[in-house]
């Protein structure tokens, strides 16, 4: 589980996250991620979910989500203070193990960093 500290909680915060960051495609979803301006606080990185109803029913959508706040958590501690991360689950997301999940993250954050130019 995300500690609370660690949670996107206002839309705000999604929109200019998906609208701005860079984006990175993988197989089972795609990754966001914006490094916060020097006029927003940048305590602890945030991360936020996506997980559409084309995922599934709510049951394999709670599920997905589980499992991505699982292995989102585990990379947490690799981010900068100022990161800002929505992962969107595909609607192929939900025959994926958490394993699958945790390498198409890494390479997704990589790539976005990558493409932004900074270090994780």
């Amino acid at each position: 589980m995300l500690s609370a500290r660690n949670r996107m909680r206002r839309s705000t915060e999604f929109d200019a996250t998906v609208k701005y960051g860079i984006r990175a495609v993988q197989p089972n979803i795609v990754v966001h991620v914006r490094r916060a301006g020097d006029d927003e606080p940048g305590e602890a990185p945030h991360v936020g979910l996506i997980i559409p109803k084309r995922v599934g029913t709510a049951v394999e959508r709670h599920r997905v989500a589980r499992r991505l706040r699982h292995v989102a958590r585990d990379m947490v501690d690799d981010l900068d203070p100022r990161d800002r991360v929505v992962i969107r689950a595909l609607p192929s997301s939900r025959q994926v193990s958490s394993a699958r999940f945790e390498q198409q993250l890494r390479r997704g954050l990589r790539r976005a960093c990558e493409l932004a130019g900074t270090d994780r």
